[in-house]
């Protein structure tokens, strides 16, 4: 089923919906949450938030791109979980790591999403990523949107493991000179 047709059930609030999209988007979305959670039943209980969530926010929301909405909510409500379930010992998930690497680029050490000025940072990410070629963009957003392993983003990236973390390093070099430009205070 197309993804306009699923955004339309929702849109009629026909419970359709959610099976159409867990047909769908389920190994996507569990994938997502698995590589923030490293947890099955973790993942489970994310993906299944997320349909209602879906549920809940399609109408008054009608998204244009349903598999980005559908990562979006994903990804927010299995950071949520993340941080609920490892308050005060971070496991060794994906999430953690590639955090821990941003530290040195985002807001001195504390998460983006706490900062007042989250929505000017996200804005300029977005504007810096767009100066960069297609690979490293792809590269960047594998590892810290998508949360995937060094590994994995070689691979669908085509390249070697030892020049993702070249690219990577220089990305995260870049970003830091960048947004110090703009005015962020690291």
């Amino acid at each position: 089923m197309q993804d306009k047709e699923i955004v339309k059930l929702y849109l009629s609030r026909d419970e359709s919906a959610v099976t159409e999209t867990q047909n769908k988007y389920d190994r996507y979305l569990t994938k997502i949450a698995y590589n923030i959670l490293q947890d099955l039943e973790d993942c489970k209980e994310s993906v299944n938030d997320t349909y209602l969530a879906a549920w809940n926010s399609i109408p008054p929301h009608s998204p244009e791109n349903l598999a980005t909405y559908l990562g979006k909510l994903n990804r927010r409500i299995s950071i949520d979980i993340f941080r609920k379930r490892n308050a005060e010992k971070r496991k060794g998930s994906e999430y953690a790591v590639s955090i821990s690497e941003l530290d040195d680029c985002i807001s001195g050490g504390s998460m983006p999403e706490d900062s007042i000025d989250e929505k000017l940072l996200a804005g300029a990410i977005n504007e810096f990523l767009r100066t960069l070629s297609e690979e490293a963009r792809n590269t960047f957003i594998g590892r810290y949107y998508f949360l995937d392993s060094v590994k994995d983003v070689a691979a669908y990236c085509g390249m070697s493991e030892s020049k993702a973390k070249s690219m990577l390093f220089r990305t995260r070099c870049s970003l830091r000179e960048y947004l110090i430009k703009e005015g962020f205070d690291l």
